[in-house]
């Protein structure tokens, strides 16, 4: 699906004059996010490059992953990457690799925890950010491990 097609039916319900409204933008340029954007060679094309373009790009340019977990974690769930099986390697060293990824990461957010402690016996604002980042890697990685054993990457059923 398209950027422009999400925009036009997640506006849909509540409306273009009141997302407008709430967004502090007119009407029209709402009715152009739910169209393709203009492109250079097609001056015939009205659409305006809408917001969630505009955030892809933004990862695309940084790679910082930040930026949608921030957006997951805003509608109430995470990110979390499609597996991909490592062809090139044996089931053991896959197995292994992933396992002892899991553990580097559950022994950085306990090294995050206990850092954020240590200097004055409670965790501020800074050191809770940090620990959440730690923690949404861990999750990430468990729940990227799991989907590959439902999927069969590990010699399982597929």
């Amino acid at each position: 699906m398209k950027s422009y097609e999400v925009i036009r039916q997640a506006v849909d319900e509540p409306g273009v004059k009141a997302v407008a409204a709430a967004l502090k933008v007119s009407p029209a340029l709402v009715y152009k996010w739910c169209e393709p954007a203009a492109e250079r060679e097609d001056p015939d094309q009205s659409g305006a490059k809408n917001p969630l373009d505009r955030v892809r790009e933004m990862y695309e340019l940084t790679k910082d992953i930040r930026l949608i977990r921030w957006l997951c974690n805003s509608a109430g769930g995470f990110y979390v990457a499609n597996p991909i099986p490592e062809l090139r390697k044996s089931l053991d060293e896959t197995i292994f690799g992933e396992t002892r990824a899991m553990v580097r990461d559950f022994s950085e957010l306990l090294d995050e925890i206990t850092e954020s402690i240590e200097d004055d016996s409670k965790i501020d604002q800074e050191e809770a950010d940090q620990i959440r980042q730690k923690w949404e890697d861990l999750k990430a990685i468990l729940e990227r491990f799991v989907i590959s054993c439902e999927k069969g990457h590990y010699g399982g059923k597929k």
